[in-house]
């Protein structure tokens, strides 16, 4: 078997170029333990629970999993305004997981710039997230197919929001608001807890990772699969570089190719 270039293994390794100190104190690592719990539990991680739940559901239901749907953008209301202030508010809440998430962080004294919130390199970050972007996005559709034809995929409708004047915008600020929560949630703060508590880059990648991927379960084990890659590929990124906005807007590239794309040429995708 032969070793990687040593450029790649060295990238590959695991890097903590900014790591705060390890908590020692019992009572202190308690705390910030209970933190993560109760972050997690009215953030993502619940959002996990529910996602497996929807998954189960979806696999004793008599249609095969290929035959059912799911979507990522619904509609929440038959009245037009009343649906636009639904998603107003669910964007509104998904941008509050990630405020709660930065707060809790300077709070617990870390400048935001220490996980990479800050404008210092804008135009080497926006190339990174369009590279990731393409790193993730394109295999990951490649997935999607190849669990669509194994039946182990149901069919994901990024959006079924009736074509009104405030479709495209909504969809904008979903996107945003989706990559914002789950970057600053499951990398920028959960990553820098876990090293407060000395576990180690790789555990912590994983472990997020794979929550990651949990919360995805009801669109199918494909999805699954495709987010806890991205998971690990997002978090050995920020354990190198510690810039978070790259991952940011990588995401966010990600679901406007998946949200909007899919919006104005649902008529003629073949799948």
């Amino acid at each position: 078997m032969t070793t990687p270039p040593a450029r790649l293994r060295d990238w590959l390794a695991p890097v903590a170029p900014a790591s705060p100190a390890v908590v020692t104190d019992r009572r202190e690592r308690r705390l910030i333990g209970l933190e993560i719990a109760v972050v997690l539990t009215v953030t993502l991680g619940l959002s996990a629970l529910r996602s497996a739940l929807s998954l189960l559901e979806a696999l004793l239901n008599p249609a095969p999993l290929a035959a059912q749907q799911v979507t990522l953008n619904a509609p929440a209301s038959t009245d037009t305004w009343i649906d636009l202030a639904f998603q107003l508010v669910r964007a509104l809440q998904l941008a509050g997981w990630g405020a709660l998430a930065a707060y809790l962080l300077l709070r617990a004294g870390f400048a935001l710039r220490t996980v990479g919130l800050d404008g210092r390199r804008p135009g080497r970050d926006a190339l990174h997230s369009a590279g990731l972007a393409a790193l993730i996005g394109i295999p990951g559709l490649g997935l999607y197919l190849i669990g669509r034809l194994a039946g182990i995929t149901p069919d994901v409708a990024p959006s079924t929001l009736t074509d009104v004047w405030w479709r495209i915008p909504v969809l904008l600020l979903s996107a945003a608001a989706n990559s914002w929560a789950e970057e600053v949630v499951m990398i920028g703060y959960l990553l820098t807890r876990f090293r407060q508590l000395g576990w180690s880059e790789n555990r912590s990648a994983l472990v997020a990772a794979v929550l990651r991927g949990c919360y995805h379960l009801y669109q199918g084990i494909g999805a699954f699969v495709g987010n806890l890659v991205m998971g690990l590929v997002f978090a050995r990124y920020w354990q190198r570089t510690n810039r978070l906005w790259p991952l940011v807007g990588a995401h966010l590239l990600i679901d406007i190719v998946a949200f909007v794309g899919y919006a104005l040429l649902v008529d003629v995708l073949p799948f």
